[in-house]
C-alpha cells in the first residue's frame, strides 16, 4: 500500500531519491587529489566539501522512484537511511546546499591543484630564507 503525500510531500519531486553522497579519504598529496581527479573525469560526477569533509556524489536515480508520481514504490520497506530523511531538512524545502568547495568536473579540480600545490610552494620557499 502506498502511502498518501500529503504537507510539504505533496510538492516534492524525488529530489533526494535522484542521486547519493558518499564520504571519501580527504586528500593530502597531489596523487590523492589526482584520484579524486579520476572520479570526475566520469559522467554524472561530483565532489564536494562540506564541514572539512570530502563527498563523492553521484546523480543516479533509485530504481524505486516512480517517475509520474514522484512515490517510492517500497515505501513501507524502504532502507535506513530513506527513513532517516524528514521534510525540515530535505531537498525540496532546505534550499541549495553550503559546499566549501563544489567540482564538478576534472577540469576544476585540476584547476585547484595547480593553485593549491603552487601556494604550497611558495609556502615551503618563504621558509627556507
Amino acid at each position: 500500500m502506498k502511502k498518501e503525500k500529503n504537507g510539504l510531500c505533496k510538492n516534492c519531486n524525488g529530489l533526494c531519491c535522484r542521486y547519493f553522497a558518499l564520504p571519501i579519504d580527504t586528500p593530502k598529496t597531489r596523487k590523492d587529489f589526482d584520484d579524486i581527479r579520476w572520479f570526475l573525469c566520469h559522467e554524472k560526477i561530483s565532489v564536494f566539501v562540506e564541514e572539512g569533509d570530502w563527498y563523492i556524489n553521484i546523480d543516479n536515480k533509485c530504481r524505486y522512484l516512480d517517475d509520474s508520481s514522484h512515490h517510492c514504490a517500497i515505501y513501507e520497506k524502504r532502507p535506513r537511511i530513506c527513513r532517516g530523511y524528514k521534510t525540515h531538512s530535505c531537498d525540496l524545502t532546505d534550499g541549495g546546499y553550503d559546499y566549501e568547495l563544489h567540482f564538478k568536473n576534472d577540469k576544476q579540480l585540476e584547476e585547484y591543484i595547480k593553485e593549491k600545490f603552487s601556494k604550497k610552494k611558495l609556502k615551503k620557499r618563504k621558509k627556507k630564507k
